[in-house]
C-alpha cells in the first residue's frame, strides 16, 4: 500500500464501499479505513479473537469458507446489540460496544465492519419519490436516474420473488382499493415487490434432487430470516444479499487500486490552511481497535462515509470550522409496526396454505408506497426478532394500559406479556407484519451533538436526539391505520400496533445535508477535499423511501465529482 493514497475513505458500508470502488475504477489508489473487524477475508481468520494482518488490498483473499462460519444464522450469536456479529463496536467481541448517548427510549441501528450497515440491511434498494426531491433538493431528480440506474445494474437489483407473505400482503392491498405500481420512479400511492440487492431464487430451489450444501451454490435460498447473516453463495462476491462486503469491496479490490484496513477507527481529520482553498483536508488520524496504536496517513481528498452519528462526531471532534447544522436535521422515518394473526382456515382459503410462513423468502417482498405519507413493507422475521418487535419494543407501554380509541382498526396497543404473548407467539406460522417507513419532516433540533464531559478512546462521545413532531405523528397514525386495514382486508383476526418509540434510528439520514454543509458534489463548503459519502449528505428523509439505493447513487456521483475537480 502508498503511505500516499490519492483518496482516503472513512467507512465501508453503503456508501464508502460504492465511491472507493468507483474511484478506483478510475485508477486512483485508495485507501478504505473502516472501524470493525473484516469478515471472510484470509488476513482475519479469526476476526473477532485476534487482529490478524494489516490490509488487504487482493480480491484472492476472500473465502467463502471463512464467510459462513461467521455468519450462521443464530440469533443470539448475530443480533445481541452487547456481544453479538451484528453490532456497534471493536472486533475483540468480549470487550464493550462503542458508547452512544442516546436521549429517549431507542436505540442506534449501526453494525461496524467492512460491508457497515449494509452486513444487516434487509436488502430493499428502493429510488427516492420524486416529489421529494425535485424543487426541494439542490439537484433534480432526474440528474440521479443515470446513478440509480448503475448501482441496481451493478449489485444487481431485482424484484422480489412472491412467497406466501407477499401473496396474502398483496391480497389485502388490492381489498384495500391500491393498484399496482408499474415503476421505479413513484408518483402515485400503490403498491409493488420490493426492488432488491439479492439474486434471485436458486433455480433448483424446490428439486428434491438436490442436497442443501448443493444449495451453498447461485442463487436466493428464500430464508427470509437472512437479516441474521446470509451465508448462501459460491463465494464470497456472490453471496445472495448483496452487501457491500459482498458487491462493492470485491469490484474495489479486482481494481487492484484498493486496500482495506479494518479496525482502524478515525478520530480526527487533518488540515491545513492553504493559500488558494483556504481550510482544506490533508489526512486522517486513525486509532488500532486491537493495539490502541495512533496512527496517520496523508492523502490529495478524504471522503467521510461513517455513517449519520460517525461522520458529524468526527467534523465535531476534529475541530473543524463551526457549521450550526453539522449533526442537525436528522431524519428517521419515525418506524412503526403492526402485526396481523390469522385463522388457519383463512389462510388455507386465500393461500391454500394454513400458515403465512413469516421466515419464507426474502425478508421483505412487498411493499406499499405512498408519496406524501411514506412508505410500508411487508416484514418476515425470525421468531427471536418477531417477538422483540412485535411484543416487546413499544412506546405505550403494556397493551393492557392501552384501550384502543373505537375508531382505531387494531385490537392491541403495546407490549404483550404473560398468557396473551404466549397465545400469539404459538401462532408464528400464521403471523404476518409490516413496518411503516414515516416521511418526517427535517428539524433543526433533531440530530447529533458530542457530549463535552464524557469520552471513550476515540474522543468526545456522540450524543443522539430525535423528537417528533405533531406533522410526523399524523403521517405514523394514518399509515398505521392503513396497514392495519390491509391486514384486516386481507382476513386477519387479531391486528396489533406495536407503537415504536421515536428514538429508534435505522434509517438515519440528512445530518450533514446537501446545501447547508456540503454543496451539490457533497464537497464541504468550509473544508476543501472534504467529501460525504454516506445518508447524512441527503437534504431530507426522501419522502420515506429505504435510503440504501439513493446513498450508493449519490455516492457513485460523488465520485464522479471528485475525479473531476482534482484529478483530470
Amino acid at each position: 500500500m502508498s503511505t500516499s493514497p490519492d483518496v482516503i475513505v472513512i467507512g465501508s458500508g453503503g456508501g464508502g464501499a460504492v465511491v472507493a470502488k468507483e474511484l478506483a475504477e478510475q485508477g486512483l489508489k485508495v485507501l478504505v479505513l473502516e472501524a470493525g473487524p473484516y469478515y471472510g477475508n484470509k488476513k482475519w481468520p479469526a476476526p473477532n479473537q485476534d487482529r490478524g494482518q494489516k490490509t488487504s488490498s487482493d480480491q484472492n483473499d476472500l473465502d467463502v469458507g471463512l464467510y459462513r462460519r461467521t455468519f450462521n444464522t443464530l440469533e443470539q450469536n448475530m443480533n445481541d446489540f452487547v456481544t453479538g456479529v451484528f453490532r456497534w463496536g471493536p472486533a475483540d467481541r468480549r470487550r464493550a460496544p462503542w458508547h452512544r448517548k442516546i436521549q429517549q427510549r431507542g436505540f442506534f441501528w449501526q453494525n461496524s465492519g467492512v460491508g457497515g450497515t449494509t452486513l444487516q440491511y434487509w436488502g430493499i434498494s428502493v429510488r427516492a419519490y420524486p416529489s421529494s426531491v425535485d424543487n426541494i433538493w439542490p439537484i433534480p431528480y432526474k440528474e440521479m436516474i443515470p446513478y440509480y440506474e448503475k448501482v441496481e445494474n451493478t449489485l444487481p437489483v431485482e424484484f422480489a420473488a412472491t412467497t406466501t407473505k407477499e401473496e396474502i400482503f398483496y391480497y389485502g392491498a388490492k381489498n384495500a382499493g391500491f393498484s399496482l405500481i408499474p415503476t421505479l420512479d413513484v408518483t402515485s400511492p400503490g403498491y409493488r415487490p420490493n426492488p432488491n440487492a439479492i439474486l434471485p431464487p436458486n433455480p433448483n430451489l424446490m428439486n428434491p434432487e438436490i442436497s442443501l450444501e448443493q444449495l451453498k451454490g447461485e442463487g436466493c435460498r428464500l430464508v427470509g430470516y437472512c437479516i441474521n447473516g446470509c451465508p448462501t453463495g459460491p463465494s464470497v462476491d456472490r453471496i445472495a444479499k448483496r452487501s457491500t462486503l459482498n458487491s462493492y469491496i470485491p469490484l474495489a479490490l479486482k481494481t487492484g487500486n484498493v486496500t482495506v484496513q479494518p479496525n482502524a477507527f478515525a478520530t480526527k481529520i487533518i488540515t491545513e490552511d492553504h493559500p488558494q482553498e483556504g481550510t482544506r483536508a490533508i489526512g486522517v488520524q486513525f486509532r488500532d481497535t486491537w493495539t490502541g496504536e495512533i496512527g496517520e496517513y496523508y492523502a490529495n481528498v478524504i471522503v467521510l462515509a461513517g455513517g449519520a452519528v460517525e461522520t458529524p462526531r468526527l467534523w465535531l471532534n476534529s475541530e473543524l470550522p463551526r457549521n450550526p447544522w453539522v449533526g442537525r436535521g436528522l431524519t428517521t422515518h419515525y418506524f412503526d409496526w403492526i402485526t396481523g394473526i390469522f385463522d388457519e382456515k383463512v389462510l388455507l382459503d386465500i393461500v391454500g396454505t394454513p400458515n403465512a410462513f413469516p421466515f419464507v423468502g426474502n425478508t421483505s417482498g412487498a411493499r406499499l408506497d405512498f408519496p406524501g405519507l411514506g412508505a410500508m413493507f411487508v416484514s418476515g422475521v425470525s421468531p427471536g426478532l418477531t417477538a422483540l418487535m412485535t411484543y416487546g419494543f413499544s412506546e405505550a407501554g403494556y397493551h393492557s394500559l392501552n384501550e384502543p380509541t373505537p375508531e382505531a382498526p387494531w385490537d392491541y396497543v403495546g407490549r404483550l406479556v404473560g398468557s396473551d404473548l404466549k397465545e400469539f407467539m404459538a401462532q408464528y406460522r400464521q403471523t404476518l407484519s409490516i413496518l411503516i417507513s414515516v416521511d418526517d419532516e427535517v428539524n433543526i433540533n433533531n440530530g447529533v451533538t458530542v457530549d463535552p464531559a464524557i469520552q471513550d478512546e476515540h474522543g468526545p462521545i456522540p450524543v443522539f436526539h430525535y423528537q417528533s413532531t405533531k406533522a410526523n405523528d399524523k403521517k405514523r397514525y394514518q399509515l398505521a391505520k392503513i396497514a392495519a386495514e390491509i391486514l384486516k382486508k386481507a382476513g386477519a383476526k387479531t391486528v396489533i400496533r406495536s407503537d415504536w418509540p421515536p428514538g429508534l434510528a435505522v434509517h438515519a439520514e440528512s445530518s450533514m445535508r446537501m446545501g447547508f454543509v456540503v454543496d451539490t458534489s457533497c464537497e464541504a463548503y468550509q473544508v476543501k477535499r472534504l467529501y460525504i459519502a454516506d445518508n447524512s449528505a441527503h437534504y431530507n428523509g426522501l419522502g420515506g423511501p429505504n435510503p440504501t439505493l439513493t446513498t450508493q447513487a449519490l455516492a457513485t456521483r460523488t465520485a464522479e465529482k471528485i475525479v473531476e475537480k482534482y484529478f483530470m
